[in-house]
């Protein structure tokens, strides 16, 4: 895997646990200010994710990425 194909995986594992670390914070939270910093976690997490998406087609389509 080429290294700038292997930075968008892990970017891609990243939000992964991003959204996971937001959804648990979400379920043990104790107060509303903490449903604001996992809700705007989450939330940056999806835009994240959805860059990375792109991008990794884009490799895709040019013939880069290799699994």
């Amino acid at each position: 895997m080429r290294d700038c194909d292997r930075a968008i995986q892990k970017t891609l594992d990243l939000v992964q646990a991003m959204i996971e670390l937001a959804d648990h914070g979400d379920d043990v939270r104790e107060d509303d200010g903490c449903g604001v910093l996992y809700s705007v976690m989450r939330d940056a997490a999806f835009k994240i994710q959805k860059l990375a998406q792109a991008e990794k087609q884009a490799h895709i389509k040019k013939g880069w990425w290799q699994e």
